[in-house]
């Protein structure tokens, strides 16, 4: 199947793709559904193929008219997760795909392959904690340089700033999350994107934009059209969407990617071939499962908005028509996703005695099961970040975030009520 019908080219859907883009059955004794290619090595046909095999692996030579990289190991690249790299570079309307161990190895394997010592990346914050870890502990000790600028309207104009101050020929990434995790924060990704172009135009050199879509993506949000070098995602959230499996991968340009997966096989952080399997089977339900999960945050959003113990509500769904955020909001989301900001009374304690009276949501971390998850971020995911910091960016001590699942609304809706009777 390829990602255009036979007849007038017209383009498939990605729903469709996820079902039968880049797998061949009759490659594989006819099996309707990839099977899961559980080996280490593959066997040449010749020593010739496995030096040709090799030559374009390593980047050795550009590949001839109609070739393609062959399999050689599980470390470089296995058919389960070829197939479903394919099928995510496809949503994304991008080239090539990239398939890790975990959300953290594509973005920290993103940056070893694009940053040098004397660089400089800006981000938009908040942002995932590992991620904050990795730009304000990590990339310091090899000397590259992170500055994170708050998410929001202003982004664009912070970020333009803070390249004139750390020097545009030092900046070499620029890095998203929208809607920000966990406050809901949109950032406006073609404005920065613009921001990006002139940094690369005034500097001479390549800055690269890269974008974690992991709370809208693949179905709500689509940062390539919309400038964006690399999308990336913890794949272990929505697009696994069972809590059953640790992944990551990112989408973009043939030649970038193919630099990433180098450094990837160096660094060791592809994901195995059973993961990508599992991957390949949450693919297919993922469009239906997120439709979903979203329609039932929409109601429990308005029920927290009309709820007294509660301060404020944090949800694309509910943005003020006329106001900024809704406006980024209509030209880049086409839904709102399931994951809910809120802040309840009482600080710490109030939000510790909301989540302690959960009796169908989970009190765990991560996002984006089948399953309702909530957690406090001041002293769960984002317990690393300075409190003044993180005050600062909109994450209180009484914020709670909500990932909603799949169990019915009804449900959900009484024991939101029940959890929020608890908070003093």
């Amino acid at each position: 199947m390829d990602r255009f019908h036979g007849k007038g080219k017209k383009a498939y859907n990605p729903e469709t793709l996820a079902l039968g883009y880049g797998y061949d059955p009759f490659l594989s004794e006819g099996s309707v559904k990839p099977p899961v290619f559980l080996t280490s090595t593959f066997q040449f046909r010749s020593a010739e193929e496995g030096q040709r095999h090799f030559e374009l692996a390593y980047h050795l030579r550009p590949p001839r008219a109609s070739e393609v990289p062959g399999l050689i190991y599980s470390r470089l690249n296995n058919p389960n997760l070829e197939i479903f790299e394919r099928r995510m570079a496809a949503w994304d309307q991008t080239d090539e795909g990239a398939a890790f161990a975990s959300g953290m190895a594509a973005t920290s394997t993103l940056a070893f392959t694009l940053l040098r010592p004397g660089d400089a990346v800006i981000t938009s914050a908040p942002i995932y904690g590992g991620t904050h870890y990795l730009l304000q502990h990590v990339l310091p000790q090899f000397n590259i340089e992170a500055t994170f600028v708050q998410a929001g309207d202003d982004t664009p104009g912070l970020v333009a700033e803070a390249a004139d101050r750390l020097g545009p020929e030092r900046v070499r990434m620029v890095f998203l999350e929208t809607p920000a995790n966990p406050s809901n924060t949109l950032v406006d990704i073609r404005a920065v994107a613009d921001v990006v172009e002139n940094i690369k135009h005034r500097s001479h050199k390549d800055c690269w934009l890269a974008v974690d879509n992991t709370f809208l993506g693949p179905v709500f949000q689509q940062p390539k059209l919309l400038g964006a070098d690399f999308v990336v995602y913890s794949a272990t959230k929505f697009i696994g969407g069972h809590s059953d499996l640790i992944a990551g991968v990112l989408t973009g340009g043939l030649e970038q990617v193919q630099a990433v997966k180098l450094t990837r096989t160096i660094l060791g952080t592809m994901a195995n071939p059973f993961t990508g399997w599992m991957l390949l089977r949450s693919l297919e339900t993922v469009s239906v499962r997120m439709r979903r999960q979203a329609k039932t945050a929409n109601k429990l959003a308005r029920l927290l908005l009309k709820h007294p113990k509660v301060r404020s509500v944090r949800y694309p769904g509910l943005l003020e028509p006329g106001s900024n955020q809704h406006a980024v909001f209509s030209k880049q989301c086409t839904g709102a996703g399931s994951l809910i900001a809120f802040e309840v009374d009482g600080g710490v304690r109030g939000a510790q005695a909301c989540l302690n009276a959960f009796e169908v949501a989970r009190l765990a971390v991560s996002l984006g099961g089948t399953e309702s998850l909530v957690e406090h971020p001041m002293t769960m995911t984002h317990s690393d970040v300075p409190q003044e910091e993180l005050e600062k960016i909109g994450v209180s001590p009484g914020l709670i975030r909500m990932s909603v699942g799949l169990e019915h609304a009804s449900d959900l809706a009484r024991d939101l009520r029940h959890a929020l009777d608890a908070v003093p």
